[in-house]
């Protein structure tokens, strides 16, 4: 199975693009460590030190029916700040980079940040992380979520500057805004020890069918463990083009 951590803030929109990637709506379902099935009333626990604490535990494998062949973990809690939260986490990465055991490995990281969080990007929490934790071959690919709301502040931008609002004048002002954010956010997190492979923008996740072909090619080009990139492709079941592009290029 491939084996994902997702990483940022509340909010981010992580649940919403793993159930794209996942095409389904459905909430997953919650494992332990040893494969055993979480029971309502550990789930109902979960959810409330969840949200009490603001973590729970990152051992946890988040699986959707739809397509059971991917694994998840959330990586919820570090970011509230406290050190035991981020050692946790740490000691995760460390040992589910290099674990002999290929059935527990991490393939992947993605690292989520909201572009509706752009005041605040990088936060004490994101600095330690690229600082810190040394994923080894296991590429970190940091995603600037809900890119879709660039388009209101486009057109608010176009109404302050009494300019024509139209769809060319705000999809080149969107643009703009968007490679202005990444550019910030790489020249923040470059002058840490461990910096993303790869950036990369997603909008319309909220949607049903929004389209996720930039994360999965993304991912996999950024795979170079031997038969990583067989694994993924023939894991995710969303996008028949990406399956005929990589036959093509094998």
């Amino acid at each position: 199975r491939f084996r994902i951590l997702v990483m940022g803030r509340a909010n981010a929109g992580k649940t919403t693009i793993l159930q794209r990637v996942c095409n389904t709506t459905d909430q997953p379902e919650i494992f332990n460590g040893e494969g055993q099935k979480a029971c309502l009333w550990k789930l109902m626990q979960h959810s409330v030190e969840c949200i009490q604490r603001g973590y729970h535990n990152i051992e946890d494998e988040l699986v959707f029916r739809s397509n059971p062949r991917f694994v998840f973990h959330d990586s919820c809690g570090f970011e509230a700040g406290g050190e035991g939260q981020f050692d946790m986490m740490k000691k995760f990465v460390m040992d589910r980079a290099r674990t002999p055991k290929l059935n527990q490995r991490i393939h992947a990281i993605w690292f989520c940040i909201a572009l509706t969080d752009i005041h605040r990007m990088v936060t004490a929490a994101e600095k330690k992380f690229f600082q810190e934790c040394d994923t080894g071959n296991v590429p970190v690919i940091l995603l600037l979520t809900k890119a879709d709301t660039l388009e209101l502040e486009a057109i608010e931008q176009l109404e302050d500057q009494e300019l024509t609002i139209d769809a060319t004048n705000v999809a080149a002002l969107e643009k703009e805004i968007l490679d202005r954010n990444i550019a910030k956010l790489k020249d923040w997190l470059n002058g840490f020890k461990f910096v993303p492979q790869h950036y990369l923008s997603l909008g319309g996740m909220h949607e049903e069918g929004g389209d996720c072909a930039s994360l999965l090619k993304c991912t996999t080009n950024a795979l170079t463990g031997e038969g990583l990139q067989e694994l993924l492709i023939s894991t995710q079941q969303t996008n028949l083009g990406l399956c005929i592009e990589f036959a093509v290029l094998k």
